[in-house]
């Protein structure tokens, strides 16, 4: 069997690691060849591939992105661009195809299932706002990056004794938020799926400056002010449709500063969070989902999707994983709400 691998959609921490295990295993037990596609569905979709065997794994389990490239190619939006697909598989005498991806990339591979192309789909984005998997691989390293500039600024807030906003990646759900802000102490965590009050997060920060203590704020992209908008940078619009987001950070400063008197600055750590090495928990998550991966494809659960389920490896069906989001509970932000102010 000839099996074709791509990544779709942002590049995430532990990519490779998924690739290295498809191939690993799907070689030394079942004897299957591999043949890689570049940057997302644009590659079978322009038929644009590259060698993918043993020796092309070799070395990439601790590195960062795809060796294989990614875009957001929305090939739905292409004219033919599901028969172009399909037509190119046939091309290259691909028997079965795994997608590596999130939301937009496994999506793709629903709507290829329906038309009887043989895909299972790997999970994937820092976000873990996929449904039907208890973690997504590179959601653990975006947290532990962002922990550590939230401990780095720490002491820079204190010295300054000015407010420090942190805005972190989250366009629907603030998991990373949630975890990292936690984690790093700080003293307002804002998320997706909340809307805030401004001025209840004025005063939470007029209470920690009245402990003689700065503010530390993390905010997610997608953050949304009381009976506001979504605040961004960049009204244009992604192939899959997505505003490009990046702007609640500032919006908030200049709030802060205007009803407080309080200096106030924003980092954005942006595409920091999903660069470099892998953690190890990511590492271990990705090659699991590889093995398992390659798994259902010797056992033609097409369709399919690998999870993380407690501390097991499962497969779902795919419209399972993208039917609906997996949010931040409200219970979950009512216990981090005891650290506020």
């Amino acid at each position: 069997m000839r099996v074709g691998v791509l990544t779709g959609g942002g590049d995430c921490p532990g990519l490779n690691a998924v690739i290295r295990a498809v191939v690993r295993k799907g070689v030394q037990d079942y004897g299957y060849e591999f043949i890689g596609f570049r940057d997302g569905w644009r590659g079978p979709l322009e038929g644009d591939t590259m060698p993918l065997d043993v020796k092309a794994v070799r070395g990439i389990l601790p590195r960062g992105g795809t060796i294989l490239g990614s875009s957001r190619t929305n090939p739905i939006k292409v004219d033919r661009g599901i028969e172009r697909i399909r037509e190119n598989l046939g091309k290259f005498e691909v028997d079965a195809l795994v997608a590596i991806g999130g939301e937009d990339t496994l999506g793709v591979a629903t709507r290829l299932h329906e038309h009887d192309v043989k895909v299972v789909g790997v999970p994937k984005t820092i976000d873990n706002d996929l449904n039907a998997t208890d973690y997504t691989f590179g959601f653990d390293t975006a947290v532990n990056i962002a922990t550590e500039a939230i401990d780095r600024l720490h002491t820079t807030a204190e010295s300054h004794r000015r407010v420090l906003i942190v805005e972190v990646m989250g366009r629907h759900a603030g998991w990373i938020a949630i975890h990292s802000g936690m984690a790093g102490g700080a003293n307002v965590i804002l998320i997706p799926e909340q809307n805030f009050d401004v001025e209840e997060v004025c005063a939470w920060v007029d209470s920690r400056f009245r402990t003689n203590y700065a503010p530390i704020i993390v905010v997610a992209e997608g953050a949304i002010p009381l009976a506001g908008q979504m605040v961004t940078k960049d009204q244009t619009l992604d192939a899959f449709g997505h505003v490009k987001l990046s702007g609640i950070g500032d919006w908030l400063a200049s709030e802060i500063e205007k009803r407080t008197g309080h200096e106030a600055r924003t980092t954005v750590l942006g595409h920091v969070q999903r660069g470099g090495t892998p953690t190890a928990f990511d590492r271990w998550l990705a090659t699991r989902f590889g093995f398992h991966a390659i798994d259902a494809v010797n056992a033609g659960e097409w369709g399919r999707m690998v999870a993380l389920r407690g501390t097991d490896v499962v497969t779902v069906p795919l419209e399972a994983a993208t039917r609906e989001l997996k949010t931040v509970p409200p219970a979950l932000y009512e216990e981090a709400k005891v650290l506020f102010g």
